[in-house]
């Protein structure tokens, strides 16, 4: 009798520990599950207050992108009295695959939002339609052209709103720090997926570090070795994208020693960070995020970052008055200090591994860049031999958001 209530106990024990196990294994390989609000679950508000969703394509603490928004929609929320700030994150196909923005929009109005941001451009369709069944919210799609009248793909949407930071200018700071503190003269760009934004960010920097190796160098442009890898989206998905990881460590093993990330995630940093700590001379500059120096001081040159908040806080400020910011809206960087919270749209910090010499020119640059220096003029053609602009032709700001190639000078990289 003994042994057969041990026995009994042991086999209830077992299938205890495997359920257990099953339910993790499952809960490991599902995707993320869309939120669901029911009448107990809702968060209540004041009948007053404005609620803001935010669709964001990565994650709240990616260090990049998706972060920045995160904490400009926090910050408009504290600036901006009587407002909360709801949103989901990780709204991609290797997080959420099948389960479109549109639905997870739905959720955020189910939870009182009047005011919907689709943070990336790969949402712009769903942007759009989502605007035109919900004529009672207001629509913010960052980084598209859907109401921009001059560009190519103008609806005439009403309650909608896209905005971009004129992040052309903190690339371009970036590429001259690259290019001043290179010892090999190579310089690869870590690209996301191509397109005409990523095309035109990759283009600038190249035309940042060419401008700083011929004036501050006194190097010819010839001996430069600028060479762009696209990884096929904004950050690694296994199985859908190249690895920056492996992509990273493939531009050192070729003798690249700075990376200038275009990605939203921070894996160029922390391989440029192992290969320091291994005593390499790398170099690293990041993206998106104004922290992502942080725990990589050693190699960081700088980071050009967005700064979403004023423009979040402007917002809500307006729709709160009834004047809400329809339109489109390409956000320069407040000139009189780039830097500034409160008033920059995109900026260029400093980092650590910035020598004083370094320093110093790009202050200067940075003035030049200010009191109008403009790069995107001619002659320049595309890597496809095409013409772009011929000699004192300057580019339009339709030219530069549509650019077809990256520009002549500047490599296609293939990983090893």
């Amino acid at each position: 009798m003994n042994a057969f209530f041990n026995l009994s106990n042991w086999i209830k024990k077992f299938l205890i520990v495997s359920l257990l196990l099953l339910i993790i294994i499952t809960a490991a390989c599902s995707p993320i599950p869309i939120p669901v609000n029911d009448e107990e679950t809702t968060i209540k508000y004041e009948n007053d207050t404005l609620v803001m969703g935010m669709l964001l394509v990565g994650g709240i603490d990616d260090n990049g992108w998706s972060e920045a928004h995160y904490n400009g929609a926090l910050y408009a929320e504290q600036q901006i009295s009587g407002t909360h700030f709801v949103f989901i994150d990780k709204v991609n196909p290797g997080d959420r695959p099948g389960v479109s923005p549109q639905e997870l929009a739905e959720e955020l109005v189910s939870q009182g939002a009047k005011i919907i941001i689709f943070n990336t451009d790969d949402m712009k369709a769903d942007a759009v339609e989502f605007s035109k069944s919900h004529p009672d919210i207001h629509v913010i799609h960052v980084s598209g052209d859907s109401v921009w009248q001059e560009g190519k793909n103008y609806q005439p949407l009403t309650q909608f709103t896209n905005v971009m930071g004129r992040m052309e200018y903190g690339k371009m700071i970036a590429g001259c720090a690259a290019a001043l503190t290179s010892e090999s003269g190579k310089i690869a760009y870590l690209g996301p997926l191509e397109n005409g934004e990523t095309r035109r960010l990759a283009s600038s920097t190249y035309l940042g570090a060419r401008y700083c190796w011929q004036n501050y160098r006194n190097k010819p442009v010839a001996s430069l070795n600028f060479s762009v890898e696209w990884i096929g989206y904004w950050f690694n998905i296994p199985g859908l994208t190249l690895d920056p990881t492996v992509v990273a460590e493939s531009f050192y093993d070729d003798g690249f020693d700075v990376i200038i990330s275009g990605i939203d995630t921070t894996e160029a940093s922390q391989v440029a960070k192992t290969r320091f700590e291994q005593g390499e001379s790398v170099w690293v500059i990041p993206f998106d995020y104004e922290g992502a120096c942080e725990g990589v001081e050693e190699v960081c040159l700088g980071v050009p970052y967005f700064n979403w908040g004023p423009f979040y806080a402007r917002y809500l400020e307006a729709y709160k008055n009834e004047t809400p910011l329809d339109g489109f809206y390409y956000l320069e960087p407040d000139w009189n200090d780039i830097n500034d919270q409160q008033t920059s749209a995109v900026g260029f910090i400093n980092g650590p591994a910035m020598n004083s010499e370094t320093t110093m020119v790009i202050r200067e640059f940075t003035q030049k860049l200010s009191n109008g220096l403009i790069l995107w003029a001619g002659p320049l053609s595309f890597s496809n031999g095409a013409d772009f602009l011929s000699k004192g032709q300057i580019a339009t700001d339709v030219e530069i958001w549509y650019l077809p190639d990256i520009l002549s000078g500047m490599r296609n990289y293939t990983t090893n």
